[in-house]
């Protein structure tokens, strides 16, 4: 692998904005991508819809809007991984993700068959 670190953060940053343009309607306001070993964990700020943040004032929408969101994810998990395996050409073993409807965040963990860069 050619790239810096800190190159590879960025362009899975901008990877994982146009994903969620793309196949969730809208991106989030803000994404910053952090790689230790053989893990990859994306930050997405300002993820949720104005219905969205709208629906989730209460306990029953914000289980709706976590369900809707976690089929989404699930129906687009071969696509998420594939993003991941053309970039850093190491096969995902397992993807996590979970989102705050009280701060609009998305956390995504994807763990690496091997590592991409040596902890120091």
């Amino acid at each position: 692998m050619m790239v810096s670190k800190g190159q590879l953060e960025d362009s899975i940053s901008k990877a994982m904005v146009q994903f969620e343009k793309e196949f969730l309607g809208r991106g989030p306001e803000e994404v910053k991508t952090f790689i230790l070993g053989d893990l990859i964990l994306v930050r997405l700020k300002g993820i949720l819809s104005p219905a969205e943040q709208h629906l989730a004032s209460n306990h029953e929408g914000k289980m709706l809007v976590k369900q809707v969101r976690i089929q989404l994810i699930e129906k687009s998990r071969v696509m998420l991984e594939e993003i991941i395996h053309n970039m850093t050409e190491r096969s995902v073993v397992s993807l996590h993700t979970d989102i705050s409807t009280t701060t609009g965040e998305r956390i995504f963990v994807f763990i690496l068959d091997q590592q991409l860069y040596p902890i120091a």
